[in-house]
């Protein structure tokens, strides 16, 4: 295994350089495409729907990346407030307003939601990509995409600091639930980000201060190394101090979390899980090769690559 670790590690150590550091602060997530944030959002919709009919008045969303476009389809679905979470500011006004303009056209055409051709590997999968005329109906979108509300979202992009703006609220950086007043949320969601999250106690703990009762939750979570290893459950073999180093001067990678740790968690903080999709990949390290903290997970947690769950706050 240590062959497989020496570049990883050497890259680490770059990593760890001042300057480096300082260039790390700048580097982007994902949601650069319209397409992307547009299927997205919808499979989330969708999945909501499975177990509650109708479009949700107030949404957040935890890691949004390059661009708020997630949280545009959202506005664009209907949602009547959109709140944005993260650590660092990656997005911009004008990449905001090119992915609005892009899923405006998007709604209007009532486009099929981009599916495994173009992203096979995003969760959740759905057993149909037509676009959901079930549950945004002609009515929902003749309201949702009236020019005068296209409009007053565009101005909010447009003045993204206006204290004033009901729409599309941003917290960077958020490091406490206070941040936004408690029960205030009917849904939230995350794509491929709570796998980051290094408190993540206090991020369900927030989830839970957020939502109302009888809110809903929706995370798709990446379990795999993040091209931190050659083999997709590698990062687990690192010991503390080889993946502090791994690790390098960004503020976040990836957890090491299985996904076991976030049944446990959402349980008991006051989510009943109503939805559980693990994807599963074969396991082809020896359990001895696992660093102690990884080696006695179980047969689950060992071959579960990523998941979806959907959950309610009870």
């Amino acid at each position: 295994m240590w062959k497989e670790k020496v570049t990883p590690i050497t890259i680490g150590l770059v990593l760890h350089m001042p300057f480096v550091k300082t260039l790390l602060s700048y580097r982007t997530g994902g949601t650069i495409e319209s397409k992307y944030c547009y299927s997205v959002w919808l499979r989330h919709l969708k999945m909501l729907n499975s177990v509650r009919r109708g479009v949700p008045k107030s949404v957040a969303e935890l890691g949004p990346g390059d661009s708020l476009g997630i949280g545009f389809a959202a506005l664009l679905s209907g949602c009547e407030s959109f709140r944005a979470f993260d650590v660092i500011k990656y997005w911009n006004v004008e990449r905001n307003l090119k992915i609005f303009e892009e899923l405006v056209v998007l709604f209007k055409n009532k486009a099929p939601i981009p599916g495994n051709v173009e992203y096979p590997k995003v969760q959740p999968q759905l057993d149909t990509y037509a676009f959901p005329d079930n549950i945004l109906s002609e009515e929902i979108l003749k309201n949702s995409l009236s020019e005068s509300r296209l409009e007053a979202i565009r101005e909010e992009i447009k003045n993204p600091d206006n204290p004033l703006n009901a729409l599309v609220k941003f917290y960077v950086p958020w490091n406490d639930y206070k941040v936004i007043n408690s029960d205030s949320v009917d849904f939230v969601y995350s794509q491929a980000v709570l796998e980051h999250v290094e408190d993540l106690e206090g991020t369900y703990i927030a989830f839970s201060k957020w939502l109302k009762k009888g809110g809903i939750m929706s995370h798709s979570i990446d379990f795999k190394c993040h091209r931190t290893t050659k083999r997709w459950n590698g990062h687990r073999t690192y010991s503390e101090f080889e993946w502090k180093i791994v690790k390098g001067g960004r503020m976040f990678l990836i957890n090491r979390l299985p996904y076991s740790v976030h049944q446990e968690l959402q349980k008991k903080h006051g989510f009943r899980i109503l939805k559980e999709h693990p994807v599963i990949m074969a396991n082809d390290i020896p359990r001895n090769k696992f660093s102690q903290k990884f080696r006695n997970l179980s047969e689950e947690d060992m071959i579960t690559s990523d998941a979806y769950m959907l959950s309610i706050k009870e």
